[in-house]
């Protein structure tokens, strides 16, 4: 069972430890130290009090252990983007499928939007599944400037509100 929740300071130690190893290999971010996490806190926390609202973050728990991060970002009136991030030993037992279900209902019911988007690096396959079981279809790539300079293509992948 996945829940989620609204992330708090004292899961920093443990949102440090998902933001490191095979984890980053295939996203955007980079490994964080603990003071980074504490900050990476701070702005959720900062942008859940903002009106209108813009981004939603939540712990990825289960077991009462948060294993994961979900966000979802209004990026225009009613459409927005999600992006998740597991601990490696935490892969391909769903948890990432499971939390992208809850979030697109969020999105979809009380967030209000009509279509979401996502994408996943073209060497995370696996992200692609995630996507694909939460009801999103691949719609194309769109290329990311990496920090040394060079260009990826990443998958991208749609969802309209049914």
């Amino acid at each position: 069972m996945v829940t989620l929740r609204a992330l708090s300071p004292d899961d920093a130690p443990a949102l440090a430890r998902v933001y490191s190893g095979a984890s980053t290999r295939h996203t955007t971010g980079k490994p964080l130290t603990l003071d980074q996490a504490h900050d990476k806190i701070r702005t959720a926390l900062a942008r859940a009090a903002e009106t209108p609202r813009a981004q939603w973050s939540w712990g990825i728990l289960t077991d009462d252990e948060l294993i994961g991060l979900i966000a979802l970002r209004r990026r225009a009136p009613s459409m927005g983007t999600i992006s998740y991030i597991l601990r490696e030993d935490s892969w391909g037992n769903g948890y990432a499928t499971l939390a992208a279900h809850q979030v697109v209902s969020i999105a979809f019911t009380t967030v209000g939007l009509n279509g979401l988007e996502a994408m996943h690096h073209p060497d995370n396959p696996a992200s692609g599944h995630v996507l694909i079981k939460a009801g999103f279809t691949r719609v194309g790539t769109s290329d990311r400037h990496t920090d040394d300079g060079t260009t990826v293509p990443y998958q991208t992948y749609a969802l309209q509100k049914p």
